[in-house]
């Protein structure tokens, strides 16, 4: 039995070469097609896991395997694959763009457990075990944080605890890059952040494609350190001067330097972003978060993201 919007034939071929294989020690895994087609449910309707039809088999084996794919990895790694193959093939327009948005966060995302704290070391030998696993479980937790902001990424706003998305979409409105942040954050401080995401591997020999073509963006992103990020980088950029930096320029007179370049037909291109925003939105379990965990939601927005360029 399908379901709307199950991965096709020549979807699956595209996948199935890079999912990892299970080993006989651990038993055998349940068919990865059967279970992505459950995490692609979820994607588009935002349900409980556990309320997932039976024919996609166990919820517990598809929440599980979710969430060891967006720990480990593996979601990032297929759409970085699926970017590769469309940047070989001359599909990618490198006049990328970058925004943000903010996500509202269901009341079920919040009450994470934290890391309690480790063992005494007159503890009983029950409790010291215990701290054993309790040091593996912080290093894992490091590792995954490492590249990201501390916690859980949940911000308070007036409407609640929200998430900020922050994202690189590419000329036909497809995410490059994705970083999540708590919601005060604001955009420009994770500019550089969105573009040192971008990594673009080569099918054959070579490094990865990072630097795009040209930038757009809004004035939220006018000011000095991004545009002197950009001209180190060599990157063409076209950001709008605010009116209070445009004011402080002139009173400075000579002092004040030229006015920064301003394409007015390449700006109008900025909408791809914005509709890049609209797509990833279609999916219910991306627009509202659901999962305490930011790993587990960074993996849903991926995965979201991977279908995206997928069927465009």
């Amino acid at each position: 039995m399908l379901s709307r919007g199950d991965l096709t034939d020549g979807e699956w071929a595209v996948l199935e070469p890079l999912l990892p294989r299970s080993d006989n020690r651990c038993g055998r895994w349940r068919d990865h097609r059967q279970v992505i087609n459950g995490i692609i449910h979820r994607l588009s309707t935002g349900c409980q896991w556990r309320k997932l039809p039976k024919h996609f088999g166990p919820w517990q084996t598809i929440h599980k395997r979710h969430a060891r794919w967006s720990a480990d990895g593996t979601w990032e790694r297929l759409l970085q694959h699926v970017q590769a193959v469309a940047d070989a093939a001359g599909d990618i327009d490198w006049n990328i763009n970058v925004d943000s948005t903010s996500i509202r966060a269901h009341q079920h995302a919040a009450g994470a457990p934290t890391d309690p704290p480790p063992a005494p070391p007159h503890a009983s030998k029950g409790a010291l075990q215990k701290s054993v696993h309790l040091r593996a479980h912080m290093l894992r937790r490091l590792f995954l944080e490492e590249a990201e902001p501390a916690g859980e990424v949940l911000g308070r706003s007036r409407g609640g605890l929200t998430t900020k998305n922050h994202l690189a979409a590419d000329g036909r409105c497809r995410p490059l890059s994705l970083v999540l942040t708590p919601r005060q954050r604001a955009d420009c401080t994770q500019f550089e952040a969105v573009m040192d995401k971008i990594r673009v591997p080569r099918l054959g020999a070579g490094r990865p494609r990072r630097l795009p073509d040209s930038v757009g963006a809004d004035k939220a992103y006018s000011n000095s350190l991004i545009r002197n990020y950009l001209r180190r980088r060599g990157i063409r950029h076209v950001i709008p001067e605010k009116s209070d930096s445009r004011t402080a320029r002139w009173h400075r007179g000579s002092d004040g330097g030229r006015p920064p370049g301003f394409d007015k037909t390449r700006y109008k291109a900025r909408n791809t972003v914005e509709r890049a925003i609209n797509k990833i939105k279609q999916f219910r379990a991306v627009a509202t978060r659901y999962d305490k965990r930011r790993h587990v939601y960074l993996g849903t927005v991926i995965a979201a993201a991977l279908l995206i360029w997928l069927r465009s």
